[in-house]
């Protein structure tokens, strides 16, 4: 059974990349997903200040965002003691390129272009295979429109793409009022894969001591279904290779990416949840699915249920929408009159 697939330009064993989480803050760790079977890693981001060293952002940021994110820098207590700054980033490249024998995927978050260049050429030299843009970015000056916040995310891309020769991925939410459109400018901009989709997380409020609090629910596979249907679109579509990296749970959820079009899948709650050695499971689950219905590799599903191969690729858009809206009947029980 052939499971090869590639991305970023990068062959890969297999379809199931660790995304990037707290499990990569180390090369102990980065080891421990090597060993489970991970086709790549994508390394626990730098952030943009962390780059720029302004303390009282810094301090902010990890206090009241560090859990907004699925790599959050206190997810696990025992991280927040890592120096986890611009210095040990670049180390740790080094010594899990030394280490391991898998590509490894640095990856860069934040806003604005400032010191990304910089330290994309860094990230480089100390032996990344690629680079992985997080651009998380919430606009809520009212004076903000959408055309400078897609300049914004754009200029970024061909700033980065102008420093570094080793390919790059972009990862972003979906919040964009044409985004295919969009994909097809960040391609054009120089960013060789689209990461489908950054999970924008959503504070919570405290009634009892009236404070706003972080708050991190970890995926379930029914987060899938956005990414999922915007890359069935986007497959063949852009000149880019796609990954999906929200809700992936199980080789059934791999093998749904796969069939709309992914190139891989990516895999961060599960493996919080439930360890790194799950990877080892579902490639097997995934290999034995594929033997079953007699498929010979994974290329041969790839792009099978895009929009561009099913009867009705209407289904992805309005028609699907309105098909489910009128399908749906009450329970004749629960309306009952006792």
């Amino acid at each position: 059974m052939d499971l090869t697939t590639s991305y970023m330009g990068l062959h890969l064993a297999h379809p199931l990349v660790a995304s990037a989480s707290p499990l990569s803050y180390t090369i102990d760790g980065i080891r421990r997903l090597e060993d489970a079977g991970a086709a790549a890693v994508v390394m626990h981001s730098l952030f943009e200040e962390q780059i720029e060293g302004e303390s009282h952002i810094l301090d902010h940021y990890m206090s009241y965002g560090t859990e907004s994110f699925a790599e959050s820098l206190d997810y696990f207590p025992e991280m927040q003691h890592y120096n986890v700054g611009p210095s040990r980033y670049l180390e740790l490249i080094e010594g899990a390129k030394a280490a391991t024998d898998i590509p490894i995927i640095a990856s860069l978050n934040g806003v604005s272009t400032g010191g990304w260049t910089e330290y994309a050429k860094l990230m480089e030299e100390a032996g990344a295979d690629g680079l992985e843009l997080n651009i998380y970015y919430i606009p809520v000056d009212t004076h903000i429109d959408g055309a400078t916040v897609e300049q914004t995310y754009l200029q970024i891309v061909r700033d980065v793409r102008a420093t570094i020769k080793i390919p790059i991925a972009v990862k972003v939410g979906p919040y964009f009022s044409a985004f295919a459109n969009m994909a097809a400018r960040l391609t054009d901009a120089g960013a060789d894969a689209l990461v489908l989709f950054n999970r924008f997380y959503q504070p919570d409020l405290d009634l009892e001591e009236l404070e706003v609090v972080p708050n991190l629910v970890l995926s379930s596979s029914h987060e899938m279904r956005l990414p999922l249907r915007w890359v069935a679109i986007l497959y063949g579509n852009v000149a880019a290779d796609l990954a999906i990296t929200s809700g992936v749970h199980s080789h059934i959820d791999v093998l749904k990416g796969l069939m709309a079009g992914a190139d891989v899948t990516m895999l961060a709650s599960e493996l919080l949840r439930h360890g790194p050695n799950r990877l080892r499971d579902m490639r097997q689950d995934l290999a034995s699915w594929l033997e079953d219905h007699e498929y010979e590799s994974v290329e041969q599903l790839k792009g099978s249920m895009s929009q561009r191969n099913v009867a009705n690729a209407d289904a992805y858009v309005r028609a699907n929408y309105i098909k489910m809206l009128q399908s749906w009947r009450p329970d004749p029980v629960s309306m009952m009159v006792y």
